[in-house]
């Protein structure tokens, strides 16, 4: 659970900037997307296989 606590003489826009940094740093949002709909396990392989292809192929892009 992301919290933040009221500095003196903070202002309300650097206090909802310092919690939605750590909101994103705890990784609640993006659990929250993955969870949205159930996906099967088939179906996360096959998007793991997929991501990996591309992360190798912009890989092999950058070195040459």
């Amino acid at each position: 659970m992301a919290f933040v606590t009221l500095r003196p003489n903070e202002s309300q826009d650097s206090i909802l900037k310092r919690f939605r940094k750590k909101v994103v740093k705890s990784g609640v949002l993006s659990t929250v997307r993955r969870k949205r709909w159930f996906v099967s396990k088939s179906e996360l392989r096959r998007v793991e296989k997929k991501k990996s292809a591309r992360r190798a192929k912009r890989r092999q892009i950058s070195r040459d």
